[in-house]
C-alpha cells in the first residue's frame, strides 16, 4: 500500500493525537482499570484506522473523477 504525500501529513497529523491516546490506555490497563484504558486504546487504533476505511465527502469528488476517467481511457493491451 503506497501513501502519497498528502496522506502520509494526514497519517502523520493523526497519529500526532493517537499516539498520546494510546499511551495513557496503557498507563490505565497498568493501574488496573480495564475498561476505560482498553476504551482509550480502541479509540486510538479507530483514530487511525477509520479514515482509511471511510468514504469522507472530500473525497467524493476524487472518487466521481477517478470514475469517469477510468470509464472514458481503457488501459490499452499490450499483446502484440
Amino acid at each position: 500500500m503506497r501513501l502519497g504525500i498528502m496522506e502520509m501529513v494526514g497519517l502523520a497529523a493523526t497519529l500526532i493525537f493517537a499516539i498520546p491516546v494510546g499511551g495513557f490506555g496503557l498507563t490505565l490497563l497498568a493501574d488496573g482499570r480495564t475498561a476505560f484504558g482498553g476504551a482509550m486504546l480502541l479509540l486510538a487504533v479507530l483514530m487511525v484506522a477509520l479514515p482509511k476505511f471511510l468514504t469522507m465527502p472530500q473525497d467524493l469528488p476524487s472518487l466521481a473523477a477517478e470514475k469517469v476517467v477510468g470509464g472514458v481511457a481503457k488501459e490499452p493491451d499490450n499483446e502484440e
